[in-house]
């Protein structure tokens, strides 16, 4: 994977009563990646959308689909959402009870693989899956609800992520999802983290592309 310094925008922030116009505006602004949260209302507090609307949005959309699983039990649907076109499949260390078959799993049907860590659970806990992975996914808030305040102690398990990838030697990528805004952006950046999920910060107030090309002349 590219080990640029990239910004996913949240779909999860947008308007989606005009979501095909969101992404067309952070498409025409220099976006080459996507951020889609899907949440079950059971391992997050939140419920969001499927791998139907995946699809739909991967029949206008040519960026590459970063795709978040915040769900229990994801084994169950690893083939609905590569066929729905993600191009990457994260899913969380701590809904998998067989992470290595998961991982394996999402490898064999031609996806890139990555990991996500909530805030309290230890960078231990993916040390022997680590080489096998494209990408680990540091959440910097407790997943569940766009717009939450950046947890500031990310940036030490960033470090400390990055410090650990070069030890191995490795080319996983470090992505940060949460709380990303003008000034948490240059703290992660400085920290080891190559792409910055963003939110808020880009859909907020309705100017989409200035937003997002603010952040990425960030971190250039």
């Amino acid at each position: 994977m590219r080990k640029d310094k990239i910004v996913l925008p949240s779909i999860l922030a947008a308007n989606f009563a005009h979501l095909e116009d969101a992404i067309t505006q952070v498409t025409k602004a220099g976006a080459t990646m996507l951020h889609l949260d899907i949440m079950d209302g059971h391992f997050v507090p939140n419920i969001s959308f499927g791998s139907g609307t995946v699809k739909q949005i991967n029949s206008f959309c040519s960026l590459t689909l970063d795709t978040h699983l915040m769900i229990e039990d994801p084994d169950k649907y690893l083939e609905d959402f590569c066929n729905a076109g993600s191009d990457i499949l994260t899913v969380h260390v701590e809904a998998c009870r067989h992470l290595h078959r998961t991982v394996s799993k999402i490898k064999e049907l031609g996806m890139k693989a990555g990991v996500s860590l909530n805030p309290a659970t230890s960078l231990i806990s993916i040390e022997e899956i680590l080489p096998m992975v494209d990408l680990v996914l540091v959440m910097s808030v407790n997943p569940g609800f766009g717009g939450q305040k950046f947890i500031e102690s990310s940036i030490d398990r960033v470090e400390r992520l990055s410090a650990l990838i070069n030890e191995k030697k490795l080319h996983t990528v470090i992505e940060v999802d949460g709380g990303i805004d003008a000034t948490t952006i240059v703290k992660a950046k400085n920290a080891g983290a190559d792409y910055f999920v963003a939110g808020n910060a880009v859909f907020g107030n309705g100017k989409i592309e200035n937003n997002f090309k603010q952040l990425l002349q960030l971190l250039h």
